[in-house]
């Protein structure tokens, strides 16, 4: 039985042509960026090229825009709180109901220990922004707004072009959690009022723990790691060369796989759901089905528990998701799924599909052998299912 894995959105595997990129950087080229002599000069160079990579993926004006982090957390942490900071008279900052945790849970700490206003923006049944909620909540009191470029659990993309300039008509600062769409849809900065963008590698093969931040130039910015000089006084500790190193490595690499992504990894995708949908009842797909990642597929199933179809898809040497891996050990049904309004009952049972371009079509007929036995046999065992493939008279889906 072949390994099939369909959990790209949590992480991904590094290419090799990344590992292969980032050796030399142990063992050879192991000076210090900031160092004065050649091994020093050496890395250097490594780091600028590195960044120039990025900023090419992004579409970024300058290079000096691309400030290395840990990863998407530190970044997304690093926008709201320098916003603060900088936006002298402002205190409140809106987001989304259905972010990163990254966002929600700095959103709740701010709110409860510094007194911060944060307007949590509802979504749709399709997890669309209310935009009208959104220009609503604007004012001279807003220090930053921060929408994700694309959720993780539902691959619904936002509007935030769009959302950057109504910000900044309210004279705020706009940033995007992109954790999940860079590399996936094309991008040019350079042409937008986007002020920050959290970016972070493991999710596009390179190696965990690292990220960048976008930071447009002119924005003004506090630094979340204080120190040294690194990263142009922006972000101190030495920087990770190795990791930077893969993560330009993989930039270039998914600048190359674009077409890639949204051509015959979104055609496995529609394949894995058409198939699906034919051979199980009682399913459906959620999110934005027509403004959506290209590798990105939430299916819900009504009336079993999501962690058993996954338990279930692993023996059968599967791997998927119930949702966001930060989340997953969470009893509750998806943050996403409830502000979208999705059933309770179907919300328990849904598991998010992430392709890579590394997926073939032979991952695809293998779930589609699995799946549709593997939801007869947990309904079988469902008190709210009954014989006929149908829902028990005591199926009553709630709203969460």
């Amino acid at each position: 039985m072949r390994p099939v894995y369909l959990d790209n959105n949590a992480t991904t595997r590094v290419d090799p042509q990344v590992v292969a990129a980032m050796l030399p950087f142990f063992t050879e080229h192991f000076g210090n960026a900031s160092s004065m002599h050649a091994f020093g000069a050496a890395v250097g160079g490594a780091l600028k090229t590195a960044r120039q990579q990025v900023q090419s993926l992004l579409g970024a004006e300058f290079d000096h825009e691309i400030i290395f982090t840990s990863g998407g957390t530190e970044s997304d942490n690093t926008a709201l709180l320098s916003a603060l900071e900088t936006q002298a008279g402002r205190d409140e900052i809106i987001t989304t109901s259905v972010e990163h945790p990254a966002i929600l849970s700095l959103c709740d700490h701010l709110e409860k220990s510094r007194g911060v206003k944060i307007h949590r923006i509802g979504v749709d049944s399709r997890g669309c922004l209310d935009i009208e909620a959104y220009r609503k909540a604007l004012s001279s009191r807003t220090a930053i707004a921060s929408v994700m470029w694309a959720n993780n659990e539902t691959g619904t993309v936002f509007p935030v072009e769009t959302l950057a300039e109504l910000a900044h008509e309210a004279g705020a600062l706009f940033h995007t959690d992109a954790v999940q769409a860079v590399g996936k849809i094309p991008m040019t900065l350079a042409k937008t009022e986007i002020d920050m963008l959290s970016l972070s590698g493991h999710k596009l093969h390179a190696p965990k723990g690292i990220g960048a931040l976008y930071v447009r130039r002119g924005v003004r910015l506090r630094p979340f790691v204080r120190g040294g000089h690194q990263e142009r006084g922006r972000r101190a500790g030495t920087e990770n060369i190795p990791a930077v190193v893969g993560l330009g490595k993989a930039a270039e690499l998914a600048a190359l796989s674009m077409n890639d992504e949204q051509t015959r990894v979104k055609a496995l995708r529609d394949r894995l759901e058409a198939g699906i949908l034919a051979s199980v009842g009682n399913c459906m797909v959620t999110g934005d089905v027509d403004n959506r990642l290209p590798n990105t597929s939430n299916i819900a199933f009504e009336c079993i528990e999501g962690e058993a179809i996954l338990l279930l898809l692993n023996k059968e040497g599967i791997a998927a998701s119930s949702g966001s891996a930060c989340t997953s050990g969470s009893l509750e049904p998806s943050h996403v799924l409830r502000a979208m309004n999705i059933p309770y009952t179907a919300a328990h049972g849904a598991i998010r599909f992430s392709f890579s371009r590394e997926n073939t079509e032979q991952d695809v007929e293998q779930v589609l052998a699995a799946v549709p036995g593997i939801i007869a046999n947990l309904r079988a065992m469902s008190p709210f299912w009954q014989g006929d493939g149908q829902a028990s008279a005591d199926f009553n889906p709630t709203y969460a």
